[in-house]
């Protein structure tokens, strides 16, 4: 049991390191890429209980950028695993619920000291080799990002704890905060490394056990991130990593009354469909699952007619096609007012024509492969309709090519219909549809922001109008749950921009800040009477 009241350190933001050209970060991280490039293929297990776990049945890690590169297989597994892994977690539970909260901490604060220090160029190299990442972008999340949800969850954690009820004369309240009974389902996307570790993490530090399916192109890093958390000193069995297939993971999850949560990051059909599995089953339960989801979104970005036409040309150009604009936050639509476009369009082009392409080992490439075949198939397929379709034109890009990697160019489309298909739908892809709007129309182009996606996850406007800018605050308070104003709608920094939106992208629970935490706590209220009544007789009873 604790003996004192201790305090966490201040979580600062973790340093981005810079890459450039002659320094030893990029030597090292460049040969570190290599080294895991060439080596043999490493065979990468499930994880329960504290044990590898391997099956017959090994899957191939290619990068997205060489399909044909063989860098790992990895076990994949039935519901019969999912089963070892929810009694691995529930068995570990009783030790872990009972820990101290400050050594729970210490390992996730030791976690982020060994990532940005033993474990940065290989986290990194991995992100980069498996989901094909620019140095650049591994380093902002799957270093940076990590290790601040680590150190500022902790400190969070702290905060929440010492959140106290008042007392009244003669009585001690006092709050504890528990950890919910069962275990936690964690569900990760590929694209963020950084997410992938924060999904079984949260709900752990806050004292639960974790039974984790990360998506199976990101498997090369979450090999990693189970290392990291190994050699950090995590008990056997708090986090259980299994690969296989959703259905059969679904199949054993939510039909099991230990069943306490579902933290998620995904698809927006696949989380509505595990959200109507988890209230079918509601029944099954000793309690009421809490159930977290960041999901899709549409993401926007409007510029005012008093806006600059460069910052709003370098805004969409970052925030479309960083990361192959595989960002749940990337933007994916805007609207341009008529008196800047030629402007805007004449940057964008300038820009595209100088951005290289390729692998991640080429640090002068700013763009690389989109995920798998799945995605290129997806991508390209938006990309022919606009080609063939009246209602819209591809002013740039539009080319792809996938005999090495799933390479697709940053593509421009300009809709005449601001309804148009990739303006409302979802492409998760290098593809940014553009409609030019009358520049005195800037009110009813607001309102048609907010009404044109089913989404509300992040968004962005430009002006040096403060009127326009109060505005589009107002009218746009509900399409998007990260708001920028004059900045690209990407790059949520924990501890500055708590991340999640709401409408179709989410429950907007907010990774990155307390209230994320708070949803893998139970509170329970103790009211101490220190001196209890010896008489039922209230004072108004008593006679005149």
């Amino acid at each position: 049991m604790p003996k004192g009241v201790f305090q966490i350190p201040y979580p600062v933001n973790e340093p981005v390191v810079g890459y450039e050209p002659g320094t030893p970060e990029r030597e090292s991280l460049h040969a570190m890429y290599l080294e895991m490039y060439e080596q043999e293929p490493i065979d990468i297990p499930m994880y329960i209980g504290g044990e590898e776990v391997r099956t017959n049945d090994k899957r191939e890690v290619t990068p997205p950028h060489e399909h044909k590169k063989v860098i790992a297989h990895f076990n994949y597994g039935t519901s019969a695993h999912v089963e070892q892994a929810i009694e691995a977690a529930l068995k570990a539970r009783k030790n872990w619920a009972k820990m101290s909260w400050e050594h729970r901490a210490s390992i996730f604060l030791k976690a982020a000291d060994l990532l940005t220090t033993k474990y940065r160029d290989r986290m990194n190299a991995a992100t980069m080799l498996g989901q094909s990442k620019t140095p650049h972008q591994a380093e902002i999340e799957a270093a940076c990002e990590m290790a601040d949800f680590f150190r500022f969850n902790a400190y969070y954690m702290q905060e929440i704890y010492e959140e106290q009820p008042d007392s009244a004369p003669g009585i001690w309240n006092r709050m504890e905060y528990r950890p919910l009974e069962g275990f936690v389902f964690g569900i990760s996307p590929f694209n963020f490394t950084a997410i992938a570790a924060n999904i079984p993490a949260a709900p752990a530090m806050m004292g639960n056990c974790v039974v984790w399916k990360p998506n199976d192109t990101q498997v090369y890093s979450a090999h990693v991130i189970m290392e990291l958390f190994h050699e950090a000193g995590l008990p056997e069995g708090v986090i259980n990593m299994v690969t296989v297939e959703g259905p059969d993971a679904g199949a054993v999850v939510f039909r099991h009354p230990e069943f306490a949560g579902l933290h998620f990051t995904g698809s927006t059909a696949v989380f509505k469909s595990l959200w109507k599995e988890i209230g079918q089953n509601i029944d099954l339960y000793k309690y009421y699952p809490r159930v977290v989801g960041e999901t899709g979104g549409k993401d926007f970005l409007i510029a005012h007619h008093s806006a600059y036409p460069q910052q709003v040309a370098t805004a969409l150009v970052r925030g479309a096609f960083e990361y192959q604009g595989q960002k749940c936050s990337a933007a994916s639509r805007a609207y341009i007012p008529s008196n800047m476009w030629d402007e805007v369009r004449s940057s964008m082009e300038l820009d595209l024509k100088s951005m290289k392409m390729g692998a991640p080992d080429d640090f002068s490439n700013f763009l690389c492969a989109v995920i798998d075949r799945k995605a290129f198939d997806k991508i390209t397929g938006y990309i022919e309709y606009a080609k063939n379709h009246a209602d819209a034109e591809v002013i740039m890009g539009g080319n792809y090519d996938d005999a090495v990697g799933y390479f697709i160019e940053p593509t421009v489309i300009l809709a005449k219909d601001p309804k148009f298909r990739t303006m409302v739908e979802e492409i998760f892809g290098p593809v940014l549809t553009i409609y030019v709007y009358d520049a005195d129309h800037f009110e009813d182009t607001l309102h048609l922001v907010d009404e044109t996606s089913e989404y509300g996850l992040t968004g962005a406007v430009f002006s040096r109008d403060r009127y326009a800018i109060e505005q589009a605050t107002d009218i746009l308070q509900n399409a998007a749950g990260n708001f920028y104003i004059n900045d690209k709608p990407t790059g949520a920094v924990v501890g500055q921009q708590p991340f999640g939106g709401a409408r179709g992208s989410g429950t907007n629970d907010k990774a990155g800040s307390y209230m994320n935490l708070l949803r893998w706590a139970s509170a329970r209220v103790i009211k101490e009477n220190f001196v209890s009544p010896e008489d039922y007789r209230y004072p108004y009873m008593a006679s005149e």
